[in-house]
């Protein structure tokens, strides 16, 4: 019948999501606890690259607010 189909449909469906949510733990682990930043335009390259130098630790994503800036 067709609910055969099912549990293969839901393995299926597991293995491929288990990667992007694994993928997205880990960004999230290796950055601090801070979502990964994506720059598909250059200004938000540029405003990433300003947070880099701002940090003061060579890393856009521990960034400082403006009362921490020397």
């Amino acid at each position: 019948m067709w609910f055969e189909i099912l549990p293969g449909v839901v393995v299926m469906t597991v293995c491929l999501l288990i990667p992007g949510i694994a993928t997205a733990h880990i960004h999230r682990f290796s950055n601090g606890g801070k979502e990964k930043r994506v720059a598909p335009f250059r200004y938000q390259w540029s405003l990433m690259e300003r947070d880099r130098r701002v940090s003061g630790v060579n890393r856009y994503y521990v960034s400082k607010g403006l009362e921490n800036i020397d």
